[in-house]
C-alpha cells in the first residue's frame, strides 16, 4: 500500500515535467522535429456560452468586473466552418464580483467573415 502511494504520488508530480516531452525510439534513422508552440502564447479562454445574434458573436465569459471585448485576441481560421478562438490578452484585476459573467460582441465584419457563415467555437466551456 505504502509503495503504491508512493508511486502514484511520484506519477503526479512528474506528469507536469513531462507534459512536453516526446518519447522517440529513433532506430530507423529518421528525423522528427516536434513544434510545441510558444509557451507564452494565452491559451483558449474557457467561456460560458456562445452564440449568433443580431448579426454578432456573442459570447459569455468570466469577469471581475472591467472585462471588455478588446482584452481578447480572436483567431479566425477560414474554412467550412470557420474555426474561431478567443484568447484573453489582459487581465481583468479588478475585485468585483459578477457572478454571471459579461457578455461580448463582435460582428461578422469584426470576425472578416460573411453574415451567415457556418462558423464553430474552439474554445471549451465551462
Amino acid at each position: 500500500m505504502r509503495t503504491a502511494l508512493k508511486l502514484l504520488t511520484a506519477a503526479v508530480l512528474a506528469a507536469p515535467l513531462l507534459a512536453g516531452c516526446v518519447i522517440y525510439s529513433n532506430e530507423a534513422g529518421e528525423t522528427v522535429r516536434v513544434n510545441m508552440g510558444d509557451a507564452k502564447a494565452p491559451a483558449a479562454e474557457a467561456i460560458r456560452s456562445a452564440r449568433f445574434a443580431d448579426g454578432a458573436l456573442v459570447v459569455r465569459v468570466d469577469s471581475n468586473g472591467c472585462t471588455q471585448a478588446s482584452d481578447f485576441e480572436l483567431a479566425v481560421v477560414d474554412g467550412s466552418p470557420a474555426d474561431i478562438t478567443l484568447k484573453r490578452t489582459r487581465e481583468d484585476l479588478c475585485k468585483a464580483l459578477v457572478a454571471d459573467g459579461v457578455e461580448l460582441r463582435w460582428t461578422y465584419a469584426d470576425l472578416g467573415l460573411e453574415p451567415g457563415t457556418p462558423t464553430r467555437i474552439l474554445n471549451p466551456l465551462k
